[in-house]
């Protein structure tokens, strides 16, 4: 009879793994290790779970390289990207073809899934119209600016070359029997001539690049999965928070139902063999034990308050979207308003994991420790053992030097040269402080320079921020940070130090001088990076083509003789040597003998490029983040490139930084 009841006792068990192993199988990942491309996650997904992506990735370790499929065609995946969603693939068959010159070359083609919540794209691509033999007598009008190519049987291609004058959009009405094919493009330098064979314009590797969606960005934060309808619509599926209730169901029912059934099993049992009453089944009560779970208290952590995320969904409005104030790599901001009046700005961090709480720990941290007048106020946070992670800070309400400089707010035309000459002296006065105290920022950008009604500066965001000891010259890390800002010298040796800060702030001070964005696809390939286009005028004393003629620089000799000063000043600053850079002690005590007249020009940077100790200043050499924004944009003129004219069917533009 014993043996009979652990059987049932078994089965029962049994179901409710099964059930529950069920459930899991359902759910998605937020993101899965893929081998040599690190972490992947939406719109990628594991090939097990092919539900959980529009792109399934086998990261079999048998392979060598994982297999990325594409609209049924699987590519070898050699190296993820780190500043942008981007991935380096290679299609092996397409390879193969062009070593053979074949034209079964043309049978292959760059196709991605249509979603309404992610693009892809591949920036350095041809497009080529294929139009078979036969066909109709006018295609040689209709392609008579084209380049062509016959030494195909059966059909032949027409093109334009990179480097063409003029962007051609793609035909809205092609040609009976002329069909649209994309390949990856070779990478020519400018000084390269451009092939005249179309082979040799053509190559199998290839970097895909995507882009989410806020709204799916959102979705997969809440635990939804992305989705489209039967017109290809975007909704958010709450499938993994139903799967999760079912998961609970299961567990709470289970459990239910096997101790019902095993109170029954053992009543019926001791019951037949006699003598047992059931008084003697029942357990006895025993006193409770004090609980063992640990609570964060409610002073909070570092002696910050704690505030309930129903009382931040409150002044936000439920984190309504009009209420948002910016969308960064690493959270949302939303305007809120507390009930005892406080206007506050509410950073809802994405991805709750362990670098995110890192990311939260980190910026408390060093916000309570250090006071400045330049440095963001932190009212609170929610608490680091619940599941939303909120930062909470004083509004501040006037933007960003980027919104003035190039954003939405640069038409208002407020920043004036003696405003941005203020801005400048109390971002490095935050900065010098910074690193007085042994913090290197690490995201030094104009996004991150807020300014109140009067605009004074407040430095914020410091997620990325790391403590520099005193005692070692630099600190070993991964590269992090944004395209256009980041130091050189780190992707060259993955050494932090506090020159990182002054080289991103040097950037910073051509921003306030020029008014011109830190990347700009619409620069040549070299000079996409503010700092070299910034280096290159300096260096031909080209202040015309650097300086906003809105600042009086040719009318004011006074604001000329300033605006100079700070160009030179940035100019040491972007030495791609750490060692010939300021510090940021030197550099505000610089800003300020120049804003006083002060100023001894004892390191002026003569227009051959010579400091007067004779040390040759080279353009900064190409960093991997160099390379990367190039891959971006190769041939900005080129007609056959997709930058602008080719993306998947998703409505979202494709972005870079």
């Amino acid at each position: 009879m014993a043996a009979a009841c652990l059987s049932v006792m078994f089965f029962v068990f049994h179901m409710f793994i099964f059930n529950l192993v069920k459930c899991e199988s359902k759910s998605c990942p937020k993101e899965f290790n893929c081998g040599r491309l690190g972490n992947m996650s939406y719109p990628f997904s594991e090939f097990n779970k092919p539900h959980c992506g529009l792109s399934k990735i086998d990261c079999n370790n048998t392979f060598l390289y994982p297999k990325v499929e594409l609209e049924g065609v699987l590519y070898n995946g050699f190296k993820k990207w780190l500043w942008i969603n981007g991935i380096d693939l290679s299609d092996l068959i397409l390879e193969g073809y062009l070593a053979k010159r074949s034209c079964k070359s043309f049978e292959r083609n760059l196709s991605f899934p249509n979603s309404p919540s992610v693009t892809f794209g591949v920036y350095n691509n041809i497009t080529l119209f294929k139009c078979m033999n036969g066909s109709s007598e006018e295609i040689g009008d209709y392609f008579r600016r084209y380049e062509n190519y016959s030494n195909c049987d059966g059909f032949k291609l027409y093109y334009h070359k990179p480097r063409t004058d003029g962007r051609h959009n793609i035909p809205a009405d092609l040609p009976a029997n002329c069909s649209i094919i994309r390949l990856p493009l070779k990478f020519l330098s400018n000084s390269e001539p451009v092939p005249t064979d179309l082979f040799d314009l053509l190559t199998s590797n290839f970097t895909l690049d995507w882009e989410v969606s806020k709204v799916c960005s959102k979705c997969i934060y809440r635990e939804g999965q992305c989705q489209s309808d039967s017109k290809n619509d975007f909704f958010c599926s709450k499938a993994r928070k139903r799967n999760l209730g079912l998961i609970l169901g299961t567990v709470l029912g289970g459990l239910f139902f096997i101790i019902t059934i095993s109170i029954v099993i053992l009543i019926i049992c001791y019951c037949k063999k006699g003598n047992r009453s059931f008084s003697n089944i029942l357990p006895r009560s025993t006193p409770s034990e004090p609980s063992t779970q640990s609570y964060e208290l409610d002073s909070g952590f570092f002696g910050v308050p704690i505030f309930s995320y129903a009382e931040l969904q409150q002044a936000t409005m439920n984190f309504d979207s009009s209420r948002e104030l910016g969308d960064g790599g690493y959270g949302t901001v939303y305007y809120g308003k507390l009930q005892d009046g406080r206007e506050v700005a509410v950073k809802r961090l994405y991805d709750h994991n362990a670098r995110r709480k890192e990311q939260f720990v980190t910026e408390i941290e060093i916000l309570t420790r250090l006071r400045h007048k330049n440095l963001v106020t932190l009212y609170g946070c929610t608490s680091k053992l619940r599941d939303q992670l909120l930062l909470v800070y004083k509004y501040v309400p006037n933007g960003t030097i980027a919104d003035h400089l190039h954003g939405h707010k640069a038409n208002d035309c407020s920043l004036t040269w003696p405003i941005r000459m203020k801005i400048a002296i109390e971002a490095a006065s935050a900065l010098a402080y910074l690193h007085a105290s042994d913090i290197i920022h690490r995201d030094v950008k104009s996004n991150n320079i807020l300014l109140d009604q009067n605009f004074c500066v407040k430095v914020g965001d410091f997620g990325l921020s790391r403590p520099h000891p005193t005692d070692i010259s630099h600190i070993s890390t991964a590269p992090q940070g944004t395209p256009g800002y980041v130091d050189p010298k780190y992707h060259e040796c993955y050494q932090l130090t506090d020159k990182s800060d002054v080289y991103s702030f040097g950037v910073v001070l051509v921003e306030l001088i020029s008014s011109m964005p830190a990347v700009d696809f619409s620069r040549r390939n070299e000079e996409i990076n503010l700092s070299n286009y910034a280096i290159n005028r300096i260096l031909r004393c080209a202040f015309d083509e650097l300086i906003d003629p809105s600042l009086g620089f040719q009318s004011d000799a006074e604001v000329r003789r300033m605006i100079t000063l700070v160009a030179e000043l940035s100019f040491r600053c972007l030495q791609h040597d750490k060692d010939m850079r300021p510090t940021m002690v030197e550099v505000l005590e610089t800003l300020e003998e120049i804003q006083h007249g002060e100023f001894k020009d004892d390191k002026k940077v003569s227009c051959d490029g010579n400091t007067k100790e004779s040390v040759q200043v080279p353009l900064s050499p190409e960093s991997e983040v160099d390379v990367l924004l190039k891959k971006l944009n190769k041939f900005p003129t080129s007609p056959n490139s997709v930058t602008q004219v080719w993306i998947s069917g998703s409505s979202t533009s494709t972005t870079s930084t």
